[in-house]
C-alpha cells in the first residue's frame, strides 16, 4: 500500500454531478469512499437514501443546508454531520459562495443510492 498524499490535483478521479457540481475521489474501496465535493451557489442534490452506507459530511467552506428525514439544519465550516443508512436526505447550497465539503461513506455508496 502506498502512503502518497492526495489532493484535487492528484486524485483517483474528478467528476461532475448535478447542476455544475464537482467532486474529487480520494479513496474508493468497497469498504470506504472519501471524496471532496464543491457545490456552486443555488444548487441542491435530489432527495435520496442509502440502504447500507453511513455518510459523514464535513464542511470546509461555505454553509450547507441539510434536510434529513424532513428536518433542516445548517452547517458552517469546521462542522460535520453523520447520516445513517435509511435516512432520507439531501444537501443544498442556498448561499452566494461555493460550498466545499469532505464526504466519507462507509461502506461505499456504489450501487447503494435510492432516489426519491
Amino acid at each position: 500500500m502506498s502512503n502518497q498524499p492526495f489532493s484535487k490535483n492528484d486524485c483517483l478521479s474528478h467528476y461532475k454531478w448535478g447542476d455544475d457540481c464537482y467532486g474529487w475521489n480520494y479513496i474508493d474501496t468497497d469498504a470506504l469512499s472519501v471524496k471532496q465535493e464543491l457545490m456552486p451557489p443555488d444548487t441542491a442534490e435530489q432527495l435520496h437514501y442509502h440502504e447500507k452506507a453511513t455518510q459523514v459530511f464535513f464542511i470546509l467552506k461555505g454553509r450547507a443546508k441539510f434536510t434529513i428525514d424532513g428536518i433542516e439544519s445548517e452547517l458552517k465550516p469546521e462542522q460535520g454531520i453523520e447520516i445513517k443508512p435509511g435516512q432520507q436526505h439531501f444537501i443544498s447550497n442556498k448561499e452566494r459562495n461555493d460550498l466545499e465539503f469532505i464526504l466519507y461513506s462507509y461502506p461505499s455508496t456504489k450501487n447503494d443510492r435510492i432516489n426519491l
